[in-house]
């Protein structure tokens, strides 16, 4: 009687937490997608990144991964160890991880199939986490480190979306170093958009996600504070208008035959907050519509340009984007989001659930496609 070697399954290190200011939320995206992957298909390995940078090995405990009593969740709280460390080397031949606590012999965790990173914001979505992966040779699920830059960093997407010929609405960039030289000539360089485009204005940090940072200010009173709340975030700020519309979101996934929209949602008025900031997205569980309620014209336009966008800054797996649809019956989009959250309440997986791929399949087909995708330039 022969014996058969059981099929491999491919091993998958979902990798959350990190450093910044995003860090609840992603360990709150890693415990949906612990809950939801396959088991019998894949094994599975949680890492926690601390907010200080430290690689932890963590409980697989999604339960303990959520928001509970307005109380957000961290990666300390989930390690295994205060000390232990998880190192991945940099070598493309060779995918173990290695565990090391001070005053002990090293451990070898094993080799890895493929990464989920399941971080928001910068140290993580922002091509940091993406090279090292690509250094190492191992395939991680979603956009390279080009994509993953543009998209972190709101002065170049709009950018790239203005090269290509996507709609941006009206906004200005004030980098470090003008700070650094004039803080009155920065100041005046926001006063003056205001004077053109009015007020109010929406002041954000250029390169933080999940609402963070974000100040709606109504007039030159609010500025300041507006400012000092975004560089608190991020030394580079963006100041945009207020675009007068609906908030449209559109989901883009790659398929086998290139990437596919799914249908948009809408995010209705927010009427217990100024706009839809943080506590509206995550914490008072804010319902988006899905599908939105547009028309069949405006429905395949907003899932046009979601693709085109897609297309633009050269992105892979997933992306969300995210639109205004003016009353004029023109859409602008706002921003694309390479690694979107998958808590239970994220419009992402809503949206693909309406348009027929399940949370479970969403995973698989984000895992299968990293794995079927070569590292390096491609």
């Amino acid at each position: 009687m022969s014996s058969q070697t059981p099929p491999h399954k491919p091993r998958v290190a979902v990798v959350f937490g990190g450093r910044s200011s995003e860090h609840a939320i992603s360990v709150v995206t890693a415990g949906a997608v612990l809950r939801a992957i396959d088991r019998e298909k894949y094994d599975v390995l949680p890492i926690g990144i601390t907010t200080d940078g430290r690689w932890a090995l963590t409980a697989d405990d999604p339960e303990r991964m959520a928001i509970a009593d307005r109380r957000l969740p961290s990666v300390a709280e989930l390690a295994e160890s205060d000390e232990g460390v998880v190192v991945l080397p940099v070598d493309p031949t060779n995918r173990e991880l290695v565990y090391s606590e001070p005053g002990s012999v090293p451990k070898a965790l094993g080799e890895v199939d493929v990464v989920f990173p399941v971080l928001h914001g910068p140290y993580g979505e922002d091509g940091t986490l993406q090279g090292l992966l690509e250094l190492s040779g191992v395939p991680y699920v979603g956009c390279g480190v080009l994509a993953s830059a543009v998209g972190q960093d709101k002065d170049y997407m709009k950018r790239v979306f203005t090269s290509f010929g996507l709609p941006v609405g009206p906004y200005e960039v004030i980098r470090p170093r003008e700070w650094e030289r004039s803080p009155e000539a920065a100041r005046k360089k926001i006063v003056d958009f205001a004077a053109e485009h009015g007020w109010p204005l929406f002041v954000k940090p250029a390169r933080a996600g999940s609402s963070m940072g974000i100040t709606k200010a109504d007039d030159v009173d609010g500025l300041d504070d507006a400012i000092a709340e975004a560089r608190r975030h991020d030394p580079k700020i963006i100041v945009e208008s207020l675009l007068r519309g609906r908030e449209i979101e559109c989901g883009v996934l790659e398929f086998e035959d290139g990437p596919r929209a799914s249908v948009p949602a809408e995010i209705p008025p927010v009427t217990a907050h100024d706009f839809y900031d943080f506590e509206a997205k995550y914490i008072d569980s804010a319902a988006g519509l899905v599908p939105a309620p547009l028309t069949a014209e405006e429905t395949v336009r907003v899932q046009e340009l979601a693709v085109a966008a897609f297309e633009a800054a050269s992105c892979e797996g997933l992306v969300r984007a995210d639109f205004f649809l003016q009353e004029n019956g023109e859409f602008v989009i706002n921003e694309i989001n390479t690694l979107p959250g998958f808590t239970p309440i994220s419009m992402y997986p809503r949206m693909w659930q309406e348009s027929g791929v399940s949370y479970p399949e969403l995973i698989d087909r984000l895992l299968q496609a990293a794995l079927n995708r070569s590292t390096g330039l491609r």
